[in-house]
């Protein structure tokens, strides 16, 4: 046998779900840990976050080809013929036969979307500034590094889980529902959220780029979006998580997602479904409150500022996330 008909036997489940989150999960731990590999040698940070993009983009593709790969796999089997690879223009423009539906495409290019621009957003911030403050402690020490990345690797597998199980569903289950008010709710919540976050992290970067040319000498910004809100790309960032979680949870909860998740309808399954896609947004919003986001810069700045009447002024007037109008 194969590697890969190897794999595909190991991961084949009688729920298409199941079939469909185990490989996805492994994709995550393997990549974290080929990348936690030359990281811990070299005590370096630097493709922490470019690697957490890539896991996401792996994730999300995988997930999205993988069933078409089983199917074609059991016809070769079967030595009868295989199954087109789908088509995702044909999906977007809502053909019969694509192999796709179009809410499994634009959550997958969603999700790739705000990878790839985090991503590369990061790893230019790192390579401009040499060094990333969260692993100044933790980068010397291989087990708690090496868990550094393998926290990633469930922060990825979390945040997926929406994503993930509306890609196991088959497509044509999928196409069987209309168009949802969550599909309009959610795309919205996606798109603002986006809007958020990248417009509040290039005033951020335009704010760094003007106090190292000298053209102000402020010590903290309290400008544009940061005058709503003291963490908006944060915001953002929960903001269009549950956007996603919106457009899946209303397909999961609906007859279709309930019988190709082989979930028993009424209320306990609708629970479970709404349960496996808060859980993304959920635990994101958690990390920026109480873990990696707010809580660093809270006490960083408050810190080196908190005793300025200026910045007391700013943190009682200015709401910590949500903006004010």
């Amino acid at each position: 046998m194969t590697v890969l008909s190897t794999l595909l036997h190991a991961t084949s489940f009688r729920s298409p779900f199941l079939s469909t989150l185990i490989p996805s999960i492994g994709l995550a731990y393997g990549i974290q840990g080929l990348v936690a590999i030359p990281s811990i040698l070299a005590q370096s940070e630097k493709f922490y976050d470019l690697s957490g993009s890539l896991t996401y983009l792996s994730c999300t593709a995988l997930s999205l080809y993988l069933p078409t790969i089983r199917a074609r796999y059991a016809a070769q089997l079967a030595g009868t013929v295989k199954p087109a690879w789908p088509s995702l223009v044909g999906a977007l423009m809502g053909k019969a036969g694509s192999g796709l539906n179009w809410r499994q495409v634009v959550l997958s290019l969603a999700v790739s979307v705000w990878a790839t621009r985090l991503g590369t957003y990061l790893y230019a911030r790192i390579s401009a500034d040499g060094h990333d403050s969260r692993f100044d402690k933790i980068k010397t020490s291989p087990p708690q590094f090496l868990g550094a990345f393998f926290a990633q690797a469930t922060w990825v597998s979390l945040c997926l889980l929406p994503i993930l199980a509306l890609n196991s569903l088959p497509s044509t289950l999928v196409s069987a529902s209309p168009l949802l008010i969550t599909d309009v709710i959610g795309l919205l919540l996606y798109t603002g959220g986006l809007s958020f976050e990248v417009i509040a992290d290039r005033q951020k970067s335009k704010w760094v780029e003007e106090k190292k040319a000298k053209k102000h000498s402020e010590e903290f910004l309290t400008r544009g979006l940061w005058s709503k809100s003291r963490h908006p790309n944060y915001f953002g960032e929960s903001t269009l998580w549950t956007g996603m979680a919106v457009v899946a949870g209303g397909v999961l909860c609906s007859n279709v997602g309930q019988v190709g998740m082989g979930l028993a309808g009424g209320v306990g399954g609708i629970l479970t479904a709404v349960a496996m896609c808060g859980v993304s947004p959920a635990f994101v919003t958690f990390l920026l409150f109480k873990v990696s986001g707010i809580p660093l810069s809270e006490t960083k700045y408050d810190k080196k500022y908190g005793v300025r009447k200026d910045y007391q002024e700013w943190k009682k007037n200015t709401p910590m996330f949500i903006p004010k109008l």
